[in-house]
């Protein structure tokens, strides 16, 4: 079971192993972001700390991301997302939400960012009352996942110079894997190292991990899983 840990009094982050997800409570509703890896229960888990109307917003579609989610009938997720939820046997509806959209919980306002790279259709959410910034997977000191499918370093390149306009606009990087809060510069560090890995400049090692053989970039403030060569 996730453990449930307080932020401040309007705030919750919930640790489901090497995972979490936040709860964001305004003055006329509540949203969950994201509902974790083993967490099927999430609803009913912030639903034991608030009464408000409740919401959920997806930053992105991997699995150890929605495993709550089958108790909504509908979220928010970018639809550039669907495809990488449905594929992994996501249900419900997808409210589409994009670049520039508020969603307001009562006197606490959330901003959508598009940074897709991680994932096509990958979100970070801007909280602009408590100037937080939840990153989803896409900036953390963890390793970032750039293999698969649906991962393009390019984009996330791209994601991440953009996440820089933001800058001065938040004072903590709250992450769904890794340290919380993650170091304010690091977004920065994030496109040199995504940079020097795209011109062939870093040195990798090759692992095994979940059965895929992967090259791990580990950099000293992240690492980047890649594609073996």
């Amino acid at each position: 079971m996730a453990e449930m840990i307080k932020i401040n009094d309007k705030t919750w982050r919930f640790e489901d192993d090497s995972v979490r997800f936040f709860l964001l409570c305004g003055n006329e509703r509540a949203a969950l972001v994201d509902t974790g890896m083993n967490t099927p229960n999430a609803r009913e888990m912030a639903e034991k700390l608030t009464d408000l109307p409740l919401i959920l917003i997806n930053t992105h579609a991997d699995p150890d991301h929605i495993s709550g989610n089958g108790a909504f009938e509908e979220f928010y997720m970018s639809p550039a997302e669907e495809d990488n939820y449905r594929h992994n046997g996501g249900k419900g509806k997808v409210i589409p939400v994009k670049e520039g959209d508020l969603i307001d919980l009562g006197d606490r306002t959330l901003r959508i960012i598009d940074i897709p790279g991680h994932t096509p259709g990958s979100i970070a959410i801007l909280d602009e009352k408590y100037r937080v910034l939840i990153s989803g997977d896409s900036v953390e000191d963890g390793n970032i996942f750039m293999f698969g499918p649906y991962r393009n370093i390019d984009l996330y390149i791209k994601s991440m110079k953009h996440l820089e306009d933001y800058d001065g606009q938040y004072d903590d990087v709250y992450a769904m894997h890794g340290s919380i809060p993650v170091k304010l510069d690091i977004v920065g560090k994030l496109i040199e190292g995504a940079e020097q890995i795209r011109r062939g400049e870093a040195t990798g090692t090759e692992i095994n991990l979940f059965g895929n053989d992967v090259i791990l970039y580990k950099f000293p403030y992240a690492g980047f899983l890649c594609e073996a060569k």
